[in-house]
């Protein structure tokens, strides 16, 4: 979801990732682990962060209540009945704001090239640096460690996409790199799941289809791809199945809009279960406008949804009279 404000030359790909050293910061189920740390007593036990209303959802949960099944945007009544001795702590999102500036501020000790995603993940450009990427990643890890108590996983690549992709391959608390000699190698036997936006439905229907590896959709043409995905998805994931990834780390963009967006791990499969995930993300962009010095007002406010056979579809309307 989206608030906008009023008023608001090509190099070869390969050269680019032979050049770059990107490093993918990932806090481990950062909002659990923050009420872990703060509250000793529930250490080890099965945690999840979101409302306990009649139509609460789970913001996020701990690695211990996932054993039993349980995952963000999963409906409160559900996690319990999967995981009946689940513990359910509040969203402090004021507290998550404020552990997640220390952070920042421990990127940019090492890059000013630093790119945040969301309170608990960040790019970071390293290129420039005389130090290997591997050793600013250890370092960055461990001073969070120290300054926080709290464990975070690093992935190392070339570009974005792959240092994302790697930053998940040793969690939590660990960290994986990709060199630019190993690209070609690792993304022909990587799974399809995980390219971002190929979801457990969507990994389902191209298994069927006998597609399981980044291999198999490289053996495409650009035209099977368009016909099965579309122009607009199928384009991109020809590149992508491949590797390819231009984009560079933004530290500074003129802001346009306020926004949060949430991919789940699972398609939420009532309507139910969208208004009570909508709930969580109105919350963090109503958190972030209030610590907005942006104070200008909103001229249209625009919903985006993203269903699983890749179709997005937007909801907008004009807004005179909000505030930001």
């Amino acid at each position: 979801m989206h608030l906008v404000p009023s008023g608001a030359t090509e190099t070869p790909i390969s050269l680019i990732q032979m050049k770059r050293k990107i490093i993918h910061i990932d806090m481990d189920c950062f909002y659990a682990a923050i009420e872990c740390r703060d509250d000793p007593s529930v250490a080890g036990l099965p945690v999840g962060v979101g409302g306990d209303t009649g139509r609460g959802v789970l913001t996020t949960c701990n690695y211990k209540a996932r054993e039993f099944g349980v995952h963000s945007a999963m409906p409160v009544y559900k996690a319990k009945e999967k995981c009946p001795e689940l513990i359910l702590k509040p969203i402090r999102f004021e507290v998550y704001r404020e552990v997640s500036r220390k952070i920042r501020s421990i990127f940019r000790e090492y890059t000013d090239l630093v790119e945040p995603l969301s309170l608990d993940e960040a790019y970071l450009d390293v290129t420039g640096q005389k130090q290997y990427a591997w050793d600013i990643a250890r370092e960055i890890r461990k001073r969070i460690w120290t300054e926080t108590r709290l464990t975070a996983s690093a992935g190392i690549g070339p570009n974005k996409m792959i240092a994302k992709i790697a930053s998940d391959w040793r969690k939590p608390n660990g960290q994986f790199a990709v060199l630019p000699k190993d690209v070609v190698t690792f993304m022909r036997a990587l799974p399809v799941r995980k390219i971002s936006g190929i979801g457990p439905k969507s990994e389902e229907r191209l298994n069927e289809a006998g597609i399981q590896l980044c291999g198999d959709l490289q053996a495409m043409g650009k035209d099977e791809l368009f016909c099965l995905f579309g122009q607009s998805w199928g384009g991109e994931l020809y590149g992508l199945c491949r590797g390819i990834d231009d984009r560079a780390v933004v530290a500074h963009r003129v802001r346009k809009s306020h926004g949060c967006e949430r991919t789940f791990e699972r398609n939420l499969e009532t309507i139910e279960a969208c208004e009570g995930a909508l709930r969580g993300v109105l919350d963090e962009l109503q958190q972030e406008l209030s610590q907005s010095k942006d104070r200008r007002a909103f001229r249209k406010v625009f919903l985006k949804l993203k269903f699983a056979n890749f179709q997005t579809t937007t909801k907008e309307c004009l807004c005179d009279t909000l505030d930001g």
